[in-house]
């Protein structure tokens, strides 16, 4: 089995469930006592958080590759960024070390594409539905990519800051996500990625018939497959 490193508390609320599910994937695979190996180095999001408001990401990234670099000393074989907005550095973090980085955008498409589905809806935070770090993996798949509009985005970018990322689910928000989902619907989305990994805590899939895409549980189970490859 190979050492995953994570580099994670971006928010920790979600990191938990890294943590959680590449356990229990391990788990699942191997059966009996089996966990996974695991090297997690936890950031303090406070100081990212402020970089990104600044949209400081050059010295975000610094943070982020230090992470890296450390992990990789203490023998992880490969790397994951535990959120997507920070895989806006995600080029510079991977060619900072010699270890591979499993990047978070690329295992989405390619479960979006396993299920046939050409049209995707992007729900995540303000940077990862305005910019192309994220956007343009999905486009290189062969999908097409609908966002909210701008009110809309405000709306989903506060939430996930405001509430998720401090552990608040409010029924209020919810409502919210789905009203702006069901527009993805309507401009013919086959199915929606929850591009942040905080918003699986508000939307899961008894709430809507759509096709859900939880990069969290994504993420995690390419990380298990990996880590159990020859």
């Amino acid at each position: 089995m190979k050492t995953i490193g994570l580099i994670g508390g971006m928010s920790w609320q979600s990191t938990v469930h890294y943590y959680q599910w590449i356990n229990q994937g391990i788990s699942d695979k191997l059966g009996g006592l089996h966990s996974a190996q695991i090297l997690l180095h936890s950031l303090d999001f406070d100081r990212i958080e402020k970089l990104q408001a600044d949209l400081q990401w050059q010295q975000a990234g610094d943070i982020l590759i230090d992470s890296a670099r450390k992990l990789e000393l203490a023998g992880a074989d490969g790397l994951m960024i535990c959120t997507n907005t920070m895989h806006i550095v995600a080029e510079q973090v991977a060619d900072s070390v010699n270890i591979p980085l499993l990047h978070l955008a690329d295992a989405t498409a390619q479960k979006v594409v396993e299920q046939n589905i050409q049209t995707i809806g992007l729900l995540g935070t303000a940077f990862t539905m305005e910019q192309g770090f994220y956007k343009d993996r999905l486009l290189q798949a062969g999908l097409k990519v609908v966002v909210p509009d701008a009110e809309a985005r405000r709306i989903v970018h506060q939430i996930i800051y405001q509430e998720l990322c401090l552990g608040e689910v409010k029924d209020s928000s919810r409502v919210q996500y789905l009203k702006i989902m069901n527009q993805f619907v309507a401009q013919g989305a086959e199915g929606i990625i929850l591009g942040c990994t905080e918003i699986a805590m508000l939307v899961k899939s008894q709430h809507t018939n759509v096709a859900l895409f939880d990069t969290t549980s994504i993420h995690a189970e390419a990380a298990v497959e990996w880590m159990l490859q020859d």
